[in-house]
C-alpha cells in the first residue's frame, strides 16, 4: 500500500517529479562519468601530471551533487507539507508518513540512479574528447568500465535522497496536521537552532580554511581555498534566509518605489518567507562562488606566474568545471520553477482579488531577479575572500585575475533561467481559471 501511495504521489506532482528526478540523474552521471574519468587517468602514467585537476574536478563535482540533490529533495518534500498533514488529519501515524516520503524518495532515487549510471560512459567519453582537444591530456584519456565509480554513484544518488527526503520530514511530521493546515504565510521561525547551529559551525570551518590557505604548501593552496569556498557555501546556505529576509526588505523597497504594485507584492513575499526564497537563491550562489573560485584561481595562479593561455588550452579551466556549472544553472531553474509552483493557490487567489495578470507576471520576474541578486551577492562575496586568500598565496598581496565579460556572463545565465522557470511554472495560474472564494 505505501509504494502504491508514493507512486501516484509521485505521478500527481509532476513538477516535483521532473526537478528531483533530473537533479539526481545528473548527479549521478557527473559523480559516476568523473570517477570514470579519473581510473582511467589513473591507469596511464603519462597522465601523472593532470591527475591534480581531474580529483580537484571530481571532488567539486560530488560536493555540487550532493548539495543540490539534498536541497532540491528537501523542497520537494517541504512543498507537500499540507499533503502530509491531510493524511495524518485522516488517520495515517508520522511514522506511515515517513515511510511514505521514504518510499516515494526511492522510487525517485532508483530510476534517476539507474538512467545516470547509463549516462555516466557517454559523458565520460565526451570529457576525454575535451581533455584531448584543450591539451590536457594530447594522448588521450582511456575510459573503461569499472564497477567503483557506478558503485559511488548509486551511493551518492540513494544515500543522499534518503537522507534529504527524512530529513525533511521531520519538519512536516513534527507539528499537528490541523496546525498545518490552518497556518498563514509567514513564518514563525527564521532560523530553527539546529540550523542556526550548523551555519555557524560551517561558516567558522570556512573561515578557519581561508585563514590556513596562504599558510599551506603552494600544491595544496587552491585545494584548501576550494574547501573553504565549499564549507562557506553550506553556512552561508544555512544562515541564509536571515540575509535574504533583509535584502528583501531593502531591494523590495526599491521595486515597490519603480512598479508600487507589483513591488508590494514581492517585497511582502520576500520577507514574509524568506527560507523559501533562499532555495531558490542558494543555486545561484552555488554556481557564482564554484565557478568564480575555480575559474578565477586559475588566471590568479597564471598570472603570478607569468603564463598567458591561447587557444584550446585557454578552455581547460572552463571545461573541468564547466559540467558542474551546467548542472547548477539546471538547479536554478528547478529551484526557481519549484518554487514558484507552490505559489499557484496564492497567484488565483491575488486574481480573484482584482490584481492583474501583468502585474503578477512583473511580480514574478521582480521577485525572481531579487532573488538572483542575493544569490549573486553572497556567491561573489564567498568567492572574492577564496581569491584574495589564494592571490596572497600566489603573491604575497591580497589581489586576485580575474574576468568580468565571464562573471557577467555567469551571472546573465542565471537571471535568465530563474526568469524563465519561474514564468513558466506560473503560467497556468496566471491565465488560468480564478480561485472560488
Amino acid at each position: 500500500m505505501t509504494l502504491v501511495l508514493a507512486w501516484n504521489n509521485v505521478r500527481v506532482n509532476r513538477m516535483g517529479l521532473a526537478a528531483s528526478f533530473t537533479a539526481v540523474l545528473l548527479a549521478v552521471m557527473l559523480v559516476g562519468g568523473s570517477g570514470l574519468v579519473v581510473v582511467g587517468a589513473g591507469a596511464s602514467d603519462d597522465l601523472n601530471g593532470v591527475m591534480g585537476l581531474l580529483v580537484l574536478s571530481a571532488v567539486v563535482s560530488g560536493f555540487v551533487s550532493i548539495f543540490v540533490v539534498a536541497g532540491m529533495l528537501s523542497l520537494h518534500v517541504l512543498s507537500q507539507r499540507r499533503t502530509w498533514a491531510l493524511l495524518r488529519s485522516i488517520g495515517m501515524t508520522p511514522r506511515q508518513v515517513g515511510r511514505l516520503v521514504t518510499a516515494e524518495a526511492l522510487v525517485v532515487a532508483v530510476l534517476a540512479s539507474t538512467a545516470g549510471c547509463a549516462l555516466a560512459v557517454p559523458y565520460a567519453t565526451l570529457m576525454a574528447a575535451f581533455m584531448r582537444m584543450t591539451g590536457l591530456a594530447p594522448e588521450g584519456v582511456p575510459v573503461e568500465i569499472t564497477t567503483g565509480p557506478f558503485i559511488l554513484a548509486m551511493v551518492v544518488g540513494l544515500v543522499v535522497t534518503l537522507l534529504a527526503a527524512r530529513s525533511a520530514v521531520r519538519k512536516a511530521v513534527g507539528v499537528g496536521p490541523l496546525e498545518v493546515l490552518r497556518e498563514n504565510a509567514a513564518q514563525r521561525r527564521l532560523l530553527p537552532w539546529p540550523r542556526a547551529v550548523a551555519g555557524g559551525v560551517a561558516l567558522a570551518g570556512g573561515t578557519v580554511l581561508l585563514f590556513l590557505v596562504p599558510l599551506v604548501k603552494a600544491k595544496a593552496a587552491v585545494p584548501t581555498g576550494l574547501g573553504a569556498t565549499m564549507v562557506l557555501c553550506v553556512g552561508a546556505s544555512a544562515l541564509g534566509p536571515g540575509a535574504l529576509r533583509g535584502m528583501g526588505w531593502l531591494l523590495g523597497g526599491v521595486v515597490a518605489w519603480l512598479d508600487p504594485g507589483a513591488g508590494m507584492l514581492v517585497r511582502s513575499s520576500l520577507v514574509t518567507q524568506p527560507r523559501r526564497a533562499m532555495s531558490a537563491a542558494s543555486p545561484v550562489m552555488l554556481t557564482v562562488a564554484l565557478a568564480c573560485t575555480f575559474l578565477f584561481a586559475v588566471a590568479t595562479s597564471d598570472a603570478a606566474a607569468g603564463v598567458t593561455r591561447t587557444g584550446a588550452s585557454a578552455w581547460a579551466a572552463p571545461m573541468l568545471v564547466g559540467s558542474a556549472v551546467v548542472y547548477t544553472v539546471i538547479s536554478v531553474l528547478n529551484a526557481t520553477a519549484m518554487t514558484m509552483a507552490e505559489r499557484t493557490e496564492e497567484i488565483r487567489l491575488l486574481r480573484s482579488v482584482g490584481i492583474k495578470r501583468r502585474q503578477l507576471a512583473r511580480a514574478v520576474c521582480w521577485e525572481t531577479l531579487i532573488v538572483t541578486c542575493a544569490g549573486t551577492l553572497l556567491g561573489t562575496g564567498i568567492a572574492a575572500a577564496s581569491l584574495t586568500a589564494l592571490g596572497k598565496a600566489a603573491t604575497g598581496e591580497a589581489w586576485f585575475a580575474y574576468s568580468l565579460p565571464q562573471y557577467a556572463g555567469l551571472v546573465l545565465v542565471c537571471a535568465v533561467s530563474g526568469l524563465a522557470g519561474g514564468l513558466a511554472s506560473t503560467r497556468r495560474a496566471r491565465h488560468g481559471s480564478l480561485l472560488t472564494l
